[in-house]
């Protein structure tokens, strides 16, 4: 549904406004010298009609995750000890970025914006109770501050930047904690509120994260929903591309703090892209690709630390790669839940009706199995899955396995290899490590499995050893091809 309605959305837009959208992850707005170094980017862009999309300082928003727990669970003490140390951070960061003579009216949203925060939090303490509604309402105000702050910042650089409020903006239902966007009416307001300030060539800086419903009650579009932020604004918009700058170098070939000789790739197609981000790949929001599959429009990852390096392009056709694979993802945190019916052996309608509950309970498996009798299925082990398993006992047998991680290996054409499985599980069967279940076949571009979540590092950098390492060979090779999208974001 999500991916239909930006699908309309892209096609109803206009691209007389042609720019690029710019998102800034926590780290690399996470203090002054921060903020400064992204003010540096945005200047070199700025006859590009920059928007720029920023998420909450690095890790407040898990500091307001904590002040809400605190609150709820009747601890206000810890609740304000945690806010006082959030509001001395970003007085302090603000205070290095902007001169005293101009730190005024800035300094004064910030403590306004604090003032509010804490009175939700003595609100939720007289209550007891932190509602998703109230959570949205919470975790809101990293962004606003963040988005304030960095106007700030820009108008000391010398950017003619100007505040847009993504509440008012981008629309969302009512699912709180992880909203979708309502793309009509958001994509009228985007354009409403953004059009004037491009045109005139100035820089719109918006929260992303954030939203509202249509009654104008804070949302939010889950954690790492920035990325899908940035998306957003540019679907809506016909943007260039979508540049998301982070802390590291693009999209790597694992992750660098598992194998410390991960390498960059140059260019990678959107379906393996999407793939990575899915399982565990944390560099992207899985949902940012929707909008760009769609309309085509080239999205880079950039190291906010490094602006020089050439980070990687996503794109919908990628050069094959010269490696086995692209890349190697990894996502821990996986429980299996084992459904045997044989009572159900031949009745007709048992994967319907097991669906239908996992539907009921909002929950989408990451893998799943069959045989006659069992059905085997991954799922994010951070659920409380003990409703869903009260209900698939009405179909069979339920037996709960945690401690699991999922390993995903991506690249071009895999079901065309002949052997390329038993290349992996000689890999894997070398380090003495049992599989639980495999994935391969739904999908072209990559071979999936389950292990025991302690073996997981150890399986991932046999593999990066073997399939990258050992080739020598460099990720993606653009040869004498032409690939348009990415000709280079200077």
């Amino acid at each position: 549904m999500v991916g239909f309605l930006l699908l309309a959305a892209i096609r109803g837009g206009e691209r007389d406004l042609a720019m690029i959208v710019m998102k800034f992850g926590g780290t690399s707005v996470e203090d002054a010298e921060a903020i400064a170094r992204v003010a540096g980017i945005v200047k070199q862009r700025a006859k590009q009609k920059p928007v720029v999309v920023v998420s909450a300082l690095g890790g407040f928003t898990d500091s307001l995750v904590a002040m809400a727990k605190a609150a709820a669970s009747g601890d206000l003490p810890a609740a304000l000890k945690l806010w006082r140390a959030g509001r001395q951070r970003h007085v302090t960061v603000l205070s290095k970025l902007v001169s005293k003579a101009n730190a005024d009216a800035a300094e004064q949203q910030v403590q306004d914006l604090f003032g509010n925060l804490q009175d939700v939090l003595r609100g939720i303490a007289a209550l007891g109770e932190l509602s998703p509604r109230t959570q949205d309402n919470i975790l809101s105000f990293g962004e606003t501050l963040s988005s304030l702050m960095v106007v700030a910042g820009f108008k000391s650089a010398g950017l003619d930047a100007v505040h847009i409020d993504a509440r008012q903006c981008i629309v969302t239902d009512a699912s709180h904690t992880k909203a979708v966007p309502l793309l009509d009416p958001t994509n009228a307001r985007l354009r409403a509120s953004l059009k004037d300030p491009l045109a005139r060539n100035r820089v719109p800086v918006l929260g992303g994260f954030i939203a509202a419903t249509e009654d104008g009650t804070p949302s939010t579009l889950g954690r790492g929903g920035s990325d899908f932020s940035a998306a957003i604004v540019g679907a809506a918009l016909g943007a260039r591309r979508i540049e998301i700058w982070t802390d590291v170098e693009g999209m790597l070939t694992t992750d660098p703090r598992i194998c410390k000789s991960a390498r960059r790739i140059e260019v990678i197609g959107f379906e393996e892209a999407s793939e990575l981000a899915y399982f565990g790949a944390k560099v992207l929001h899985p949902a940012t690709l929707i909008p760009a599959v769609e309309s085509n429009i080239p999205v880079y990852v950039l190291n906010s630390r490094n602006p020089e390096s050439q980070g990687t392009c996503i794109q919908a056709q990628a050069p094959h790669s010269a490696t086995t694979f692209r890349a190697i993802a990894l996502k821990k945190g996986t429980k299996i839940l084992n459904i045997k019916a044989p009572r159900l052996l031949i009745a007709h309608g048992f994967l319907r009706s097991l669906f239908e509950v996992f539907e009921k309970h909002s929950l989408s498996p990451d893998l799943v199995n069959t045989s006659e009798v069992s059905v085997s299925v991954a799922i994010d082990g951070g659920r409380d899955v003990k409703p869903l398993v009260n209900d698939l006992k009405q179909l069979g047998a339920v037996e709960v396995e945690n401690g699991k991680a999922i390993v995903c290996l991506v690249g071009d054409n895999i079901r065309g290899r002949v052997g390329i499985c038993a290349d992996v599980f000689q890999v894997v069967a070398k380090t003495g490590i049992n599989v639980h279940m495999v994935s391969q076949g739904a999908s072209e571009i990559n071979i999936s499995f389950v292990i025991e979540e302690s073996d997981a590092v150890r399986a991932v950098q046999a593999l990066h050893a073997h399939f990258f390492e050992a080739e020598h060979l460099p990720v993606s090779v653009l040869g004498n091809e032409t690939y348009a999208g990415c000709a280079g974001v200077a």
